[in-house]
């Protein structure tokens, strides 16, 4: 199982159930704020899988802190590099989504959002909308907002009015996500995914929460994080802005080939 979904705390309890190994790629990450599903998803599949193979050498020292057996885990990378950097390549042939968008590289930010903690308050929906206006009022350059149904479900409960320098557009497919990705001057973002994504495509991030199991990101000035605080997103957008990009990718490289090793 990889990640933190539910189908991964799924896919690890049946598995335990009937005697059947498990290995836990992306293990060891923590937000330790157990109001997140994925949290909890995490926390349960680590301690009930046989290999845990770590991104880095923090979630190691978590997961040996939290008791686990050292024989158990590998520090390996994540596979998210691998996935990165063996599509990147085939979305700029097969993607036409900045054609389609009249969009040109580094003339837009690219918005995601659908955390509940972000989408399920009103509050907080005004509050960073309200920061988006003031970047655009300032610096003038169009977002991108591919919108998550749970979003877009909110926002119109809530009967939030999106600001017309906002354009919507359906949720897409990940060629087309990387082409968006690649080509974004900033990404303003809640997952933890595309935060990780940002920083091995060397586009920097501004990470709309208020914790991170990322923070390798933040550690080599890739993101910032600025939860739902309309005063804290645009110094944090100020801050990313001038970044020269030049961070290293925190997240190794051959990944899968690692895991493989260790499997065999």
């Amino acid at each position: 199982v990889q990640g933190d979904t539910n189908t991964v705390l799924a896919g690890a309890l049946a598995a335990s159930k009937i005697n059947i190994k498990i290995i836990h790629i992306e293990a060891g990450l923590r937000s330790y704020d157990n109001d997140m599903p994925e949290e909890v998803n995490r926390v349960i599949t680590d301690r009930i899988s046989d290999y845990l193979f770590c991104p880095t050498i923090k979630q190691q020292e978590i997961l040996f802190k939290e008791g686990i057996s050292k024989d158990k885990i590998f520090v390996v990378g994540n596979s998210i590099v691998d996935a990165i950097f063996e599509n990147k390549a085939l979305s700029e042939k097969k993607s036409s989504i900045l054609e389609k968008l009249n969009l040109q590289k580094n003339e837009y930010i690219l918005l995601t959002m659908h955390r509940p903690s972000n989408v399920d308050f009103k509050k907080n929906i005004q509050e960073i909308f309200l920061a988006l206006k003031s970047i655009y009022n300032k610096f003038k350059i169009k977002f991108i907002f591919p919108i998550h149904p749970r979003t877009k479900k909110n926002i119109e409960h809530f009967g939030i009015k999106i600001p017309e320098f906002i354009k919507i557009i359906e949720p897409v497919g990940y060629l087309d996500m990387i082409q968006l990705m690649s080509g974004s001057k900033i990404i303003m973002t809640d997952s933890g995914g595309i935060q990780e994504e940002a920083c091995i495509l060397n586009v920097p991030s501004v990470t709309l929460r208020e914790n991170t199991e990322r923070p390798e990101t933040l550690d080599v000035g890739a993101s910032v994080l600025v939860g739902a605080n309309t005063r804290k997103i645009i110094n944090g957008f100020k801050k990313m802005i001038l970044s020269d990009k030049n961070w290293d990718n925190p997240f190794g490289n051959d990944v899968t080939k690692k895991i493989f090793k260790v499997i065999k």
